[in-house]
């Protein structure tokens, strides 16, 4: 996967990362990516939010988009307290020292005792959801083809030949346009320019071969141009 590099195990390298993340809400482009989804896999711990404050709001961020749960983080440092009572229980200390750790999602003690999560089944999962978005641009993507046929014959008729050839040659995913053109080669010889547009799946070398298969009409067929849509 291309993308920044950076050893953020070393201090050198988190520092790095911290500087990099300075203006920036994620590690390439605008929104969530898998190279978000690959830099922090290689924290073993949240940055500290006092020496790396943007790799730490960076980090934050993403561990929200990921859904992990049960991170806590450090509270900033505060000013020294005034000295205590002598008198004042332990108790309340204890409480004062449980509220410096809060889940920075805000679960409660029930969501806490959920499953958490491994680093391995967390790295899967992202590696799974990044495998079905491609799948799913895949899917949806369009190719325009446009093709020239050429007859065997100058007695050959061109229009039959194209209705024949749109009404006989399918797949799933591949339309055929609508109009076709005819072009003159030479001598009274034309050609059909043609086209169609197909899925992900399709090959145009299929199409092409199925349309050659008009041994007794078609001469040749060449592909002129593709672009995808």
């Amino acid at each position: 996967m291309g993308g920044p590099k950076f050893d953020v195990a070393t201090p050198k390298g988190a520092a790095a990362f911290n500087g990099f993340m300075g203006s920036k809400s994620y590690v390439e482009g605008w929104t969530y990516s898998p190279a978000d989804a690959e830099m922090f896999a290689k924290f073993a711990s949240c940055p500290d939010p006092q020496k790396q404050p943007h790799a730490y709001r960076w980090y934050i961020h993403i561990a929200a988009l990921q859904g992990v749960r049960g991170l806590a983080i450090a509270a900033p440092p505060a000013a020294a307290p005034a000295a205590a009572p002598a008198a004042a229980p332990a108790k309340a200390a204890k409480k004062d020292d449980d509220d410096d750790d809060f889940d920075v999602f805000g679960d409660d003690d029930e969501e806490d005792d959920a499953p958490k999560e491994s680093r391995a089944e967390m790295l899967a999962r992202l590696k799974k959801e990044a495998e079905e978005r491609t799948a799913r641009k895949e899917a949806k993507q369009r190719t325009l083809v446009a093709i020239e046929v050429k007859p065997f014959s100058t007695e050959t008729d061109l229009n039959e030949l194209w209705k024949k050839i749109t009404t006989t040659v399918k797949q799933d995913g591949l339309k055929w346009g609508e109009h076709c053109h005819l072009e003159e080669i030479a001598f009274g010889i034309k050609k059909i320019n043609m086209t169609f547009t197909m899925g992900a799946n399709n090959s145009s070398d299929d199409v092409i071969e199925a349309i050659e298969a008009f041994e007794d009409e078609v001469q040749s067929v060449e592909m002129l141009s593709m672009n995808v849509l």
